[in-house]
């Protein structure tokens, strides 16, 4: 059964937070220089030289300020409020946080998690099925990690994809192929660690 970040086990799980600052990732990563914790940043490093010649990791999303992640949740529920209408609250915030994490759980606010995809030598994106971030509803479900109804070289691009990152320690959050994280609270429940490793953070960048 799939575990959500809305469950209450997730929020309560202990946090006790290293304290490392939040780093840029190398260029060859992340073009655009995504800021995780400075772990994360080196296992993302090891995972990129386990791939197959040819084949990198691209990160496209960091960390995430608490700000943004309230818009985030806000827009994603009005979206599922639309398209489920007359659904109770509980059970909006259920389907909301299929997708997206509330505040006080949520790996992208502790720098604890990244959307990325595998590129080409051109740096051109490989087939995983779905763009990063489709909806469950736009997707039709394919957004899922495990999901039917993609073709065999997405399925074989997520297998290389989990390999890779589960080489290095990472989780993913079934509900989305692209959402890899370590030492956040998920990650803390889904492999029995006994307590998070990073809670929520804006901090400046690590000289």
């Amino acid at each position: 059964m799939t575990i959500l970040l809305s469950d209450p086990r997730v929020a309560a799980v202990p946090v006790l937070d290293l304290g490392e600052p939040l780093v840029p990732l190398d260029a060859a990563l992340s073009p655009t220089r995504q800021l995780v914790r400075r772990a994360l940043a080196d296992r993302l490093e090891v995972a990129h030289d386990l791939l197959p010649a040819g084949i990198g990791l691209l990160v496209v999303e960091g960390h995430r300020p608490v700000a943004v992640q309230h818009e985030i949740v806000a827009r994603y529920g009005a979206q599922v409020r639309a398209a489920h209408p007359g659904v109770s609250d509980a059970e909006a915030h259920h389907l909301t946080s299929r997708f997206v994490s509330p505040v006080a759980v949520a790996p992208h606010v502790a720098g604890a998690a990244v959307d990325l995809t595998l590129v080409d030598a051109c740096g051109d994106e490989l087939d995983l099925g779905t763009a990063i971030d489709a909806t469950p509803e736009e997707s039709d479900g394919r957004c899922y990690f495990a999901a039917d109804g993609i073709g065999a070289d997405a399925r074989a691009h997520r297998a290389l994809m989990a390999r890779v990152l589960g080489d290095v320690g990472l989780v993913n959050y079934p509900t989305e192929w692209w959402h890899w994280s370590f030492g956040d609270r998920y990650w803390a429940l889904t492999t029995g660690a006994p307590h998070a490793l990073y809670g929520p953070v804006d901090v400046p960048v690590a000289a």
